[in-house]
């Protein structure tokens, strides 16, 4: 007991469980919280991110919606994929999923996408970055310009069968990230709302294609306007 209030003392003694080594390697991203770090499927502890086929609110009062969920993705992809990743083990899932913390750089995944916009604190299992969060709405950054359902209660509608808020497209307005980057015969092109093609794109992040929020940043990206 004395030998224990003396390791205690020194700081060697802790009741917190102490995070195990994870896997680390290349990251490949699955969606925005899920990576495949050095070919092992993690599911990153602490933040919650919109589904691949989750939509939500522009914000501009019309009720329409913008594909935020395939966007989170694509900019979590544009982050980090590629790069060297560091994961700590917290823990696995139900569907064998490492849940894991993990760092680029000594960045912290989660943190990052979490004050970009891109994920909300998962305060079911941790507080860590709920500060955060709070910043990130506060800014109207990412999928906070707009209206955001929880991913979590995204997904228990779903599974009761509810009706998703989710809807096509052709339905998003220039108040979300709403111009598409289409892949095509003619070279990477954008179409803004309103284009006389549009409606019929379909955007698939798989083949390269991608959402953009501004012309400026489709420009930047090295994309054409489908009419120039």
């Amino acid at each position: 007991m004395a030998c224990f209030a003396i390791l205690a003392l020194l700081g060697l003694c802790s009741t917190e469980p102490t995070a195990a080594a994870g896997p680390s390697g290349t990251v490949a991203v699955i969606d925005g919280d899920t990576l495949d770090v050095g070919g092992a499927r993690v599911r990153l502890h602490g933040v919650d991110a919109p589904e691949n086929a989750q939509s939500c609110g522009t914000g501009t009062g019309s009720g329409a919606v913008w594909a935020c969920g395939d966007w989170v993705t694509q900019e979590t992809s544009l982050r980090f994929a590629g790069r060297e990743a560091v994961c700590e083990t917290v823990d696995i899932d139900r569907y064998d999923r490492i849940v894991a913390r993990c760092a680029v750089d000594g960045a912290d995944i989660g943190a990052e996408l979490v004050s970009g916009g891109l994920a909300l604190a998962y305060v079911e299992y941790s507080e860590d970055y709920a500060e955060i969060e709070a910043a990130a709405r506060a800014a109207g950054r990412g999928i906070w310009r707009g209206e955001v359902e929880a991913p979590w209660d995204w997904r228990r509608a779903k599974r009761a069968g509810r009706s998703s808020s989710e809807a096509a497209p052709e339905r998003v307005e220039a108040g979300g990230c709403a111009i598409k980057g289409n892949v095509s015969g003619g070279g990477r092109i954008y179409h803004m709302p309103g284009d006389p093609f549009y409606g019929r794109t379909k955007i698939d992040t798989g083949a390269g294609e991608r959402w953009f929020c501004s012309e400026a940043e489709a420009r930047r990206a090295g994309w054409r306007h489908a009419g120039s």
